[in-house]
């Protein structure tokens, strides 16, 4: 427990006093520096407010080395760090692998009870603004909703704790709230957070939460609640998903709450330009967009991001990381709406023509223009493309033909180790003109963005079969991707299909593939099987300047996957249920 000291090391302007120590015993005795106590925080307005900045930094952006996407569909981590493990299943109550670093259970319970910690002391805080007040409140609720949801989504129904405990406390120890009620609470503790939060956060408070980040998240949750994976028949459990009920009443929560956001006009789909590649990649370029309802944002000489280098070929002394699927891949529609099929003989000879925009603007292939090569780099590709395949060409100077791996291969001439293993790298969110071998980025992570809402409010539509007013909102979407508009024939499943693809593509690698696949309950297909890859290989042709391409899409010895019934709720780690008794194991678990 941390009653007694509360150490709060961001954003914290540290007023240290250093006096001469007496003796070593009058050193020993004085106050951390780096620490203040109850009395200092829950007395001082600033203090307060430094508290509740310290729980932004515990909202985990995605900017991170692992990404969620090696545990889906698309991508795999090419360094491992217990990815394997995740998405091969073998995740066990003892160890998640690394999915560790995602669901975080204690963690996310350690944020809420200072969430809970600051309900109990912000009524006695000596505010001479009441508004700083209000608004702090506001935070706190919408972090308290944000952090369950986290746990929710992986786990169900958890247990609701909103009290601080101290050693003697004899109810520490709670059984899982069910699902519904988790739901619930965050529902409620969203609507707290709407009613108390500003519109809009500027200038020095540009970054916080609004009451749109607060209606986003309630449109998440409502529209997971609704899905397929909490509304099964029979659940064993209720901490499982809902047991009976009105599912249309679940639904129509969903689409109601996406609709307030659109219906505000504060928010629209970003075109800036004329060009679909473009527009898509500025959404996640350009600060402060007319799309971004929350995001976090990054200083990049204090806090920059490192997912450039994280993810950049090894080509540019970059390290790979998280490497898309061809599985992923080859599901880009074409650019007339039509699918891709590498069975299609015209298609497989160019499989990077007339593709759907953002595959462009999220997929760095073969041949992709990108960055000029460093120094060491630059004499072998003087344009600056990617090359991850293998290349006959012909040396005049020993009139031999002499095959040449390519520079962001993992036999690149450059780098021999960080390279892709399937022959693609991320471009979504990378910046063109930054050297990331030796700066950081600055790009915002977007937690919310209104082409979420817009998708959520069109499923929504579906469930509840209106079809006409969802068709009308993936267009939104699809449109501005330069795609052709769905049509009144596109209905059913169909309908369906087109949506599922649309959330797919649009939002890749945003952290919703992950969850989207166990709601729908397609998870057991689309995550089991080998991770597939490319095989890019250029044969000269007879004139000795030109080259033919074959690609060949390989299936064994990649990586195989599994995702099984149990994996649709992650388990609940063995060190909490030998900690608390009352807790009941996810089916389909062993308990210890």
């Amino acid at each position: 427990m941390r009653n007694n000291l509360i150490k709060i090391k961001h954003f914290l302007p540290f007023l240290l006093l250093i006096g001469m120590a007496a003796c070593n015993k009058d050193f020993l005795e004085k106050k951390p520096l780096d620490a203040y106590s109850d009395l200092d925080v829950w007395n001082d307005p600033n203090l307060v407010q430094s508290f509740v900045n310290d729980m932004y930094n515990q909202m985990r952006h995605g900017y991170n080395e692992v990404m969620l996407s090696s545990m889906t569909d698309e991508s795999r981590f090419i360094h491992n760090y217990g990815t394997t493990q995740s998405v091969s299943g073998a995740m066990s109550p003892d160890d998640l692998g690394a999915l560790n670093l995602f669901g975080e259970w204690n963690k996310h319970y350690s944020a809420i009870r200072n969430t809970n910690l600051f309900f109990e002391k912000i009524a006695a805080v000596p505010f001479k603004d009441e508004a700083l007040r209000t608004r702090l409140r506001g935070e706190a609720h919408f972090m308290r909703a944000y952090f369950y949801h986290m746990l929710v989504k992986y786990w169900g129904g958890v247990p609701l704790i909103t009290k601080t405990f101290g050693l003697k406390d004899k109810d520490m120890l709670l059984p899982r709230n069910s699902f519904e009620e988790c739901v619930k609470f965050i529902s409620d503790e969203c609507d707290s957070a709407i009613t108390l939060l500003p519109a809009v956060q500027s200038g020095a408070n540009k970054g916080r939460a609004t009451k749109y980040a607060a209606m986003a998240l309630k449109s998440r949750i409502l529209l997971y609640a609704a899905s397929d994976l909490f509304n099964r028949p029979a659940p064993a459990d209720p901490s499982y998903g809902y047991v009976g009920g009105d599912r249309v009443a679940r639904w129509t929560l969903a689409r109601n709450a996406a609709k307030a956001i659109i219906d505000s006009n504060k928010f629209d789909i970003y075109k800036p330009s004329a060009d679909p590649v473009e527009n898509y990649t500025r959404v996640f370029m350009d600060k402060d967009n007319i799309e971004a309802i929350f995001v976090k944002y990054f200083n990049r000489e204090l806090l920059g991001t490192d997912h450039d280098k994280y993810n950049g070929p090894n080509g540019y002394h970059n390290w790979g990381g998280n490497v898309p699927l061809e599985n992923f891949v080859e599901g880009y529609q074409m650019a007339d709406g039509t699918p891709f099929s590498w069975t299609n003989p015209t298609m497989a000879a160019q499989p990077y023509v007339g593709r759907d925009p953002r595959f462009y603007a999220t997929i760095l292939y073969d041949g992709a223009p990108w960055k000029k090569r460093a120094t060491d780099g630059i004499d072998f590709d003087p344009i600056g493309k990617v090359q991850t395949g293998r290349y006959e060409i012909w040396n005049a100077a020993k009139n031999a033909m002499e095959l040449r791996n390519g520079l962001d291969t993992r036999q690149s001439s450059l780098e021999n180790w960080n390279g892709t293993y399937t022959g693609y790298y991320i471009r979504k969110f990378m910046d063109i003109n930054l050297d990331a071998q030796f700066f950081r980025g600055d790009k915002p992570w977007q937690f919310f963005r209104y082409a979420e809402i817009v998708l959520n409010y069109a499923e929504a539509c579906i469930a509840l079969g209106l079809e006409d007013e969802a068709r009308t909102y993936i267009n939104k979407v699809r449109t501005r991707a330069g795609m052709p508009a769905l049509t009144a024939a596109t209905t059913g499943q169909a309908l369906v299909d087109q949506y599922r693809y649309e959330r797919r593509y649009e939002l890749a690698y945003e952290e919703h593939r992950y969850f989207d696949a166990r709601r729908w309950l397609i998870a057991t297909t689309v995550f089991t099987g080998p991770a597939k890859a490319i095989d890019i290989y250029a044969k000269l042709n007879p004139d000795r300047v030109t080259q033919t391409f074959i690609y060949t899409v390989l299936s064994a010895d990649v990586q195989q996957r599994s995702f099984l019934d149990r994996h649709y709720l992650l388990p609940i780690p063995s060190d909490e249920m030998r900690r608390d008794n009352l807790l009941k194991q996810n089916p389909g678990y062993p308990i210890n």
